[in-house]
Order: C-alpha cells, then structure tokens, then sequence
C-alpha cells in the first residue's frame, strides 16, 4: 500500500512539473506571437524569364528551377515565345513547386532586334494587371534570362530595392565582367563597359532589379522593341530612374555573383533508333 502510494505521488509529481513546464513554454510562445505578427512580410521577388522552344530549353530551365526553389518569397513569371503554352514547360513549373504564372507571345516576324522583349513586356503588362500601385505587396522586379547562372546571394541583395538596384556580370559585353562606377559616397556616376560606354544605362539585362511599386506606378515604362541590342535595357530604365538613383549592390558593386552561362549546343549527327525516351 505504501509503495503504491508512493508512485503515485511520485507520478503526480512529474505530471505537475511537465504542466508547469508546458505552460512557461506556452506563455513564452504568447509574449513572442505579437512581435512574431509585427513582422512585415518578406518582399517577394517577381521573376520574369523569356523562353523559346530549342534542345537544351529544358536543361537551362531545370537548373535556373533548382536555384529559385532554394529562394524564399519568389513568384516565376515564365512566358514563352510561342502561341501556345508548352507541356514540357508546365510540367518543369510543377515540378518546381515554385509559385509560377505560365505565359505566352509570339515574337512578329518584323521584330528581330529585340530577342526576349516582346515576352517581358508582356510579363510587365501582367504584373500591372494583377496589381494596383495602392495596395500591391512589397516586391521587386528582375529580368532573370534562363541561359544565367545566379547566386543565391543576389536574390536577397535586390530583395529591399526601393527603385532600381544594379551590380556587375560576368562573361558579358566580350570582357570578363562588366559593371559600375560607384564613388566613395556610394552614388553611382558611370559605367565600366566596353561596348557603347555613352549609353544612357550601360547595364546588362541581369544587372538590375527594380521595385514592384515604381513598375506600376509607371505603368508606360516598357521594353522598346525597335531598339538595337544593347540599348533595350536603357529604353525601359529612361523612363523609371536617374543616374543618381540608381542604388548599387553587390558591395558597392565590387563582387559577381551573374554569370551569363549557355549551356553548348550538342552535337547530334543523327536521330536515336531506340524510341524509349519521348522528352530529352
């Protein structure tokens, strides 16, 4: 009788510590629920990437996935240069599981300077579409070209853009990086570029992001498709930011971390005879 009495104290015991233990644990998750509820939400990063039929689409759109699932708080914007979505590039969206909008426009025959653009804006024309200047959520915009190599870190350097932020990439322009010139008080005042220095924005498409709200607060900035090569990305920035605005990133633009990266084209003498594989 004595022993039993006693384990059941005991048992009593430890059940009034366990409650005791639950309940600091509960009031502590209490106290933090208010500050944890203040947080702002996370910026979400919209990424817009133009994307043609070709043998190794699936290749480049597969890895450019398997970097955008590692980054929190992204929404893909794919669109096609075609007059129909493809299945192959909804199933790589699905695959993902990255939150994704599956887009498609045909590039006219006449336009043939502007390889890319034709789907941007059209990816611009959705974004303003689907929000309003006045009650659309923190964000920021990038131009993200699924033949590039990114680092994980670029993402969270343009996630807090306020207009238009900008940083260096590498194998561009036919030098090892281009990039720009940041003074000591951390303004941007040129550009270190080979090609057409006297640009208005001597940047290259993967080096810059801009802001959701300044995108649909200028709802007519948009891609100018009669421009030549090299001079799209100015056409649209003339019309969102100064010079003076621009904010540099990447340690004051000091560090790569855009590569542009193809993967080569194979070298197919002949079609495979063994009919087992229906998608390469």
């Amino acid at each position: 009788m004595k022993t039993a009495l006693r384990l059941l104290t005991v048992s009593l015991c430890i059940c009034l510590l366990f409650y005791a233990a639950h309940l600091v644990s509960n009031t502590t998750a209490l106290k933090l629920l208010p500050s944890l509820l203040a947080q702002p939400p996370l910026p979400t990063i919209f990424a817009i990437t133009p994307t043609y039929a070709r043998l190794v689409q699936k290749a480049e759109l597969t890895r450019i996935a398997n970097t955008f699932r590692q980054v929190p708080a992204l929404h893909w914007i794919v669109v096609e240069d075609a007059n129909e979505t493809s299945k192959l590039v909804a199933n790589i969206l699905t695959k993902s599981q990255i939150p994704h909008t599956q887009l498609c426009v045909k590039t006219p025959k006449e336009i043939t300077k502007s390889r890319g653009s034709v789907q941007r804006n059209l990816a611009l024309g959705w974004l303003r579409k689907t929000f309003r200047p006045e009650d659309a959520p923190p964000g920021v915009v990038y131009f993200a070209d699924d033949d590039n190599t990114y680092s994980l870190e670029i993402f969270e350097e343009m996630r807090y853009t306020r207009k238009v932020s900008v940083w260096p990439v590498a194998f561009v322009g036919g030098l090892l990086y281009e990039s720009i010139k940041v003074n000591t008080q951390g303004k941007v005042y040129g550009w270190l570029v080979s090609f057409a220095p006297s640009r208005p924005f001597a940047i290259d498409m993967a080096g810059f992001a801009i802001s959701l709200k300044l995108i649909l607060e200028k709802h007519e900035a948009k891609f100018n498709l009669k421009a030549n090569g090299g001079y799209q990305e100015p056409s649209l920035l003339q019309d969102l930011v100064t010079i003076d605005e621009l904010e540099p990133k990447a340690e004051n633009c000091s560090k790569i971390m855009v590569w542009h990266t193809k993967t080569q084209n194979p070298n197919i003498q002949k079609k495979d005879s063994f009919n087992t594989i229906t998608e390469v």
